[in-house]
């Protein structure tokens, strides 16, 4: 067909739209190409073909796919509250602070610490770091020094690359909206990471006395977050340049690192102080049944990996508030509502704000009662919480790139929260333009196009079945009422061209590989387009997620520019079964047009039975005591800790560990087999 057309060229798109906020190829993309294309002759007649009907079906697929997966849906507020989007299109979103002058520095995990003034995210990043942003690792927390407006002090931690690896904490000078060049002055190193990605913490902030506190996880071994000799599994206390505290709880040990502030934490991703007090909330992030908060305090040890949620163990600190899987998954994101100047009610002042990353909620924890109510249900995605200076509640949402603003109104007429963007498809295909309104419901809806009434058109979303060339240019808003007044959208623009979507293919890993821990996996992949021919590396751009239950984690960040590419599969890290990797190829044409397909490879799988003789004594698994005998399922090829507490008592007698039929020492470490095993545990009477 190539040869049949002879040199095939794209028909111009008139648009103006920019980048879409999920990061897809912008229609500029577009523009620029057409003018480097003459016009051509519409083949339409190829889109009827009876050869090709499959393809086209699948193509007409793709696009309605993209329109789902373009729409958002509604974040749901009590009455009085509106919220808006400051900005998107922030790649793998991880945190954010607000500057004394209302900037908003938001880290993206890849590494570029992009800034958002006046409503605007600034296309040049503040500082941009080599960072390793394989799993949970990257760009992963950002602070101000409390004299920023002085000496303009910004601190980061990101992990560094490296064989191995080690997150670090690091502080830049600002000069304006960028980086002072070779402003940039190590504050912390910290212990080099095993092959688990997963679990590093990485927030910061500074308390009353002006020290810098971090937060860090226990790099997926629960031993860490108890042996005070490495900084994981803990909260750090140190000056604004490095040093240490003299007050610090574990200043006069020689053998514990002076550091630490307080210990026995799992994954502490977010923590927040309560305006200028000493009182402070830390979210740990649980394992299999609880998410904590937990109430700092020098020197306190939280227990982990002893103990996870309430404990009646006087040598831990209980949470003061927790909740099970059941209503969440990870708890991400912590802001008192404490501002000089509330927009809230004074009701909400000095509340406790907390999201959940999995279940898209934010509550409200009174401190006084520790009862938590609801406040912000269907979030996507909350990674971090903050307060502005002007009363608003800002968090950043990972599932849309962006960052949104909460605040309370008098005004009750809706707003609208999610934009109609401007969209590209092929002729013959669907589209669909959708909006988010926040205010009190119930809501209507009137969709324009090219500023007259749509018959009909009175939905959340409004979609043509069949674009046809005549629909190029047009320009669509809605108009949302409700009992108290109407707001109109922003305009979105169709861009309609009769090229056609590229094709692509995973070559590798075959359909049907599993994987084990320590595993190279190789992909590959290949894709060809009707206009453009086989598609350069370019055109290419590969993602890795690794799915846990019912969430999933980034491993590999959305990269482009190669047509193969490898990773290892860690053998240390989630230690459940229940995963597996997916492979994301999405191929992109030099009209901007695109196709994702994905591959799952799952995982390889044993049975691991822990015993005892005699039979009833306790064992430790990766720092959790359990009773036997019991079975776990494992991951092939991940590694597991092992332990026998000597001596125990059972049934009035005492007893000594002897051996494991293993041969390993009292306390040590096993790769799950790639058969059923059993590990038993011989212990004597003294």
């Amino acid at each position: 067909m190539k040869d049949l057309l002879g040199q095939t060229r794209r028909p111009q798109i008139n648009s103006r739209s920019e980048l879409d906020a999920c990061g897809r190829p912008g229609l500029p993309d577009v523009i620029r190409c057409a003018r480097r294309k003459h016009a051509r002759a519409i083949i339409s007649s190829f889109l009827r073909n009876s050869g090709i009907h499959q393809a086209r079906l699948s193509i007409a697929m793709m696009f309605l796919l993209f329109a789902l997966s373009s729409s958002a849906s509604a974040a749901t507020l009590p009455s009085g509250f509106v919220e808006t989007t400051v900005a998107s299109g922030i790649a793998s979103p991880t945190a954010m602070a607000i500057a004394p002058d209302g900037r908003i520095f938001v880290c993206s995990q890849s590494g570029a610490l992009r800034v958002i003034k006046n409503g605007v995210l600034l296309a040049t990043p503040f500082v941009t770091l080599s960072v390793d942003s394989v799993g949970e690792r990257g760009l992963l927390g950002v602070a101000f020094d409390p004299h920023f407006t002085l000496n303009h002090y910004i601190y980061l931690y990101y992990t560094v690359p490296g064989t191995p690896a080690h997150n670090r904490v690091i502080r830049f000078t600002a000069n304006g909206d960028v980086v002072v060049p070779g402003s940039g002055r190590v504050i912390l190193e910290l212990n080099s990471l095993s092959t688990a990605t997963n679990h590093n913490g990485g927030a910061l902030h500074f308390g009353p006395e002006d020290n810098l506190y971090v937060a860090v996880g226990d790099n997926a071994k629960g031993s860490n977050s108890q042996n005070l000799s490495n900084l994981f599994g803990k909260i750090l206390r140190i000056t604004s340049d490095g040093t240490i505290p003299s007050d610090n709880p574990f200043v006069q040990s020689t053998t514990a690192r002076h550091e630490i502030w307080a210990l026995g934490l799992r994954n502490p991703f977010t923590f927040a102080f309560r305006g200028t007090t000493n009182f402070i909330y830390i979210n740990d992030v649980g394992q299999s049944t609880w998410e904590e908060i937990d109430l700092g305090q020098a020197g306190a040890n939280y227990g982990w990996p002893a103990t996870e949620g309430p404990t009646t163990n006087p040598a831990y600190k209980s949470p003061i508030y927790y909740y099970g899987h059941s209503d969440g998954c990870a708890i991400t994101g912590g802001a008192f509502y404490s501002p000089s100047t509330p927009n809230f009610p004074s009701s909400y002042v000095g509340k406790y704000f907390f999201g959940d990353y999995c279940s898209g909620f934010i509550r409200i924890l009174n401190p006084s009662t520790a009862q938590a109510t609801e406040f912000v249900t269907g979030a996507s995605q909350p990674v971090d919480i903050q307060v502005g200076a002007d009363g608003s509640l800002y968090y950043l949402a990972r599932g849309t790139s962006s960052v949104m603003k909460v605040r309370y109104t008098t005004n009750s007429s809706p707003v609208i929260t999610t934009q109609p963007t401007s969209q590209l498809v092929s002729v013959g295909y669907p589209v669909t333009f959708s909006v988010v309104a926040s205010g009190p419901p119930p809501y209507s809806y009137q969709w324009l196009r090219n500023g007259v009434n749509i018959g009909g058109a009175n939905a959340r979303t409004y979609r043509i079945v069949s674009t046809t060339l005549s629909d190029n240019g047009a320009r669509f808003r809605v108009r949302v009422s409700n009992a108290y007044g109407n707001t109109l959208s922003n305009v979105a623009t169709l861009s309609v061209t009769s090229d056609k979507p590229p094709l692509g293919q995973i070559l590798t890993p075959a359909q049907g590989t599993t994987y084990f821990g320590g595993m190279v996996v190789n992909y590959s992949g290949s894709a060809s387009d009707f206009e453009d021919g086989e598609l350069p590396p370019s055109g290419f751009t590969w993602q890795v997620d690794f799915h846990h239950d019912t969430h999933l984690h980034p491993f590999i960040a959305a990269t482009t520019g190669s047509k193969t590419g490898t990773f290892t599969i860690p053998t240390r890290g989630e230690t459940s079964s229940n995963v597996y990797y997916r492979i994301i190829l999405t191929v992109k044409d030099s009209a901007g047009l695109t196709r994702t397909v994905t591959r799952d490879i799952l995982p390889r799988k044993a049975d691991m039975t822990f015993a005892t003789t005699p039979a009833g004594l306790q064992i430790t698994l990766d720092g959790e005591q359990r009773v036997t005998p019991f079975t776990v399922t494992g991951v092939v090829g991940i590694i597991r800790a092992i332990a026998a507490p000597s001596p125990q008592t059972l049934n009035g007698l005492s007893y000594v560990f002897q051996s494991w039929s293993d041969g390993g020492a009292r306390s040590h470490e096993i790769r799950t087999p790639s058969v059923s095993t059993t590990y038993k545990a011989n212990f004597i009477r003294p």
